[in-house]
Order: C-alpha cells, then sequence, then structure tokens
C-alpha cells in the first residue's frame, strides 16, 4: 500500500509564492511519475506538472514559468514551487504517484487547499 502526505498550502496575495510537498511511503517503485492536478470548484481535476524518475518534467501551460516541480527519490518526495500566483491558481491540489498500470496503478493524496487572494 502507498500513502501521499501533502502541505505546503494556504491563502496568500497574489503574486505571492508557495511551496507545496508530498511524501510518499509504503512500496514504492523506483520507476514512477509524481504530479501535481489541482480542482477548482465546480471545475474537473486538472493536470498542473508531472515528474518523472529521471527527472523529465511536464507542465501545464497554464503555470510554465511560474512553477516548477522537483523531486528527491532517496525521500520519496516530490515538491511544487510555486511564483507570480494568481487567483486562478486558487484550487485544491492533489499529488499523484503514478507506477503505471503494470506496477498498481495510481495513487492519490488527500488534497490541500492553495487560495490566492486578489
Amino acid at each position: 500500500q502507498v500513502q501521499l502526505v501533502e502541505s505546503g498550502g494556504g491563502l496568500v496575495q497574489a503574486g505571492g509564492s508557495l511551496r507545496l510537498s508530498c511524501a510518499a511511503s509504503g512500496t514504492i517503485f523506483r520507476q514512477n511519475t509524481m504530479g501535481w492536478y489541482r480542482q477548482a470548484p465546480g471545475k474537473q481535476r486538472d493536470l498542473v506538472a508531472t515528474i518523472t524518475s529521471n527527472n523529465r518534467v511536464n507542465y501545464a501551460d497554464s503555470v510554465k514559468g511560474r512553477f516548477f516541480i522537483s523531486r528527491d527519490n532517496a525521500r520519496n518526495t516530490v515538491y511544487l514551487q510555486m511564483n507570480s500566483l494568481k487567483p486562478e491558481d486558487t484550487a485544491v491540489y492533489y499529488c499523484n504517484l503514478d507506477f503505471g498500470i503494470s506496477y498498481g496503478g495510481d495513487y492519490w493524496g488527500q488534497g490541500t487547499q492553495v487560495t490566492v487572494s486578489s
């Protein structure tokens, strides 16, 4: 079993920064993709950024140049540095750990609220 614990959300003014962390525990296969998704009220859950175990990254267009994803494989932890935050970044942010279908699928964290005031 895998557990993901997120931290770092909160309330920030527009233009500010926040750093999210997500620590994974349990049986962690070395080859995996970790990522962040977000869901605003009344909207679907959307990809924010992902990073593979060999540090290949992918970003949603809306966050490119403002958000930066990184990981510490020794700690099974993924980070999301969010800069120049905008009110439209307000959402619940979810951590995801994906092993692929052949190795058990993916897992989600409980979510952390990020609120950006104008």
